[in-house]
């Protein structure tokens, strides 16, 4: 019986010390995120255990277990109709109001779902509720993509299925089979759904073919760039909870079927050494010293090697492909882009990369709404049904939805 009294408190401070962390003031629920960081954790590492036993991909026992457990089936309502297509060969699931006899054609969204390009779907509770609730909001039919994931398939392949169903969409008689405007269609997605989203509208505006494009373009807290792992988001942020850098930096690799040796290279940007001569050109698209306002820049110091690994870009060199970072993309294509709606969160590692593409985007000539939030975290605004409800998801989907109903 005294053992069980020593070992009470013994677990309970062990179960205290791996859930805190400490978090900035201004973060809302800080307790509700450390604690669902915390579950993260523990369940990633259990699937990083299985993948050392070499019993299966840590990604696919960790999307198993998050589809298995909030997985939906395509469930009708009154409200919204549910329907599950492919479209040119890809996975989708359509979110349709009901129609109306004097009805005129209603708008629409492209949504990418996000996951580091290896977790989630659409048909998790998650996104299933975010687009059902955007399609009644708005009106709207709303076409989530199911593209393929790591590590079943690596880039180009998740950009090509998004590029695929999106194409598919945007031709006429389609978007006369689900009564969509031509005019009224926006493309968007959050965290990699928004690196997708960008590199996809990208695409579609330099395709000369193309009779029908999206009117705006709305990207949640994207990912835009491997160029550089130390702007001051990634240093204020770099162990913050739902996307540390490290967690990030992984995903990168993983995307790219990359060597995970690499990793510490990466986070110290030897890949984009000033002897590096791949990145020469990249270089002043990328700079945060004249992108980032002094309020983001703060005291941080830019980090740039004076000898690195040219040898990384050779074996990866899909991290200046343009596809796969819209944030390099060269200003020619950056003027083609519609009107856009970029999310950013403070305590995010991400916040940089939505801030500078918003301002590249600007001196290109494109109107830009920033959107940004002090108090928010990565990954939020999927955030909000019980048990991992947050008023951050709330207050940033309120928001996107709220633009979105104004400008589309």
């Amino acid at each position: 019986m005294r053992a069980v009294w020593v070992l009470l408190p013994a677990l309970a401070a062990l179960s205290a010390y791996y859930v805190y962390l400490p978090l900035p003031g201004t973060v809302s629920d800080s307790w509700k995120l450390m604690l669902l960081d915390a579950t993260f954790r523990a369940v990633q590492q259990t699937c990083h255990l299985i993948h050392y036993f070499r019993l299966s991909h840590h990604l696919i026992v960790l999307n198993y277990l998050i589809c298995t457990f909030d997985k939906l089936k395509s469930v009708s309502s009154e409200h919204i109709n549910i329907t599950d297509a492919v479209f040119d060969g890809v996975e989708v699931r359509v979110f349709e109001p009901p129609g109306k006899p004097d009805e005129m054609l209603k708008r629409s969204v492209v949504y990418i779902h996000g996951g580091g390009w290896a977790l989630a779907s659409a048909r998790t509770s998650l996104y299933n509720n975010l687009c059902r609730i955007m399609a009644e909001s708005l009106n709207a039919v709303i076409v989530s993509v199911e593209y393929r994931l790591v590590p079943e398939v690596c880039f180009p392949e998740q950009f090509h299925d998004a590029l695929r169903a999106t194409k598919h969409f945007l031709q006429p008689d389609v978007l006369a089979e689900y009564s969509v405007d031509p005019n009224r269609i926006a493309i968007s997605g959050d965290s990699a759904g928004g690196n997708l989203a960008a590199a996809v509208c990208q695409q579609l505006s330099k395709d000369e073919h193309l009779t029908i494009r999206p009117k705006l373009q709305a990207l949640i807290y994207p990912v835009l760039q491997a160029f550089d792992f130390n702007t001051p988001s990634y240093q204020q942020n770099m162990n913050m909870p739902v996307l540390p850098r490290y967690v990030m930096i992984n995903y990168w690799i993983d995307y790219f079927n990359g060597n995970h040796d690499l990793a510490h290279s990466l986070l110290i940007n030897n890949h984009t050494a000033l002897d590096v001569g791949q990145v020469l050109s990249y270089r002043g698209r990328l700079n945060w010293t004249s992108l980032l306002p002094s309020s983001f820049k703060k005291n941080y110091k830019p980090v740039i090697q004076t000898t690195g690994k040219a040898e990384i870009i050779q074996e990866i060199p899909a991290l200046l492909d343009v596809r796969a970072v819209p944030l390099l993309a060269e200003n020619e294509t950056l003027q083609l882009q519609p009107k856009t709606y970029i999310l950013t969160c403070e305590n995010d590692v991400l916040r940089d990369d939505g801030v500078m593409y918003a301002k590249r985007l600007e001196n290109a000539g494109v109107e830009v709404t920033l959107d940004h939030f002090d108090d928010c975290f990565h990954g939020c605004m999927i955030f909000t049904i019980w048990p991992t409800d947050f008023s951050a998801g709330i207050q940033t989907r309120n928001s996107y939805i709220k633009w979105l109903d104004e400008n589309l």
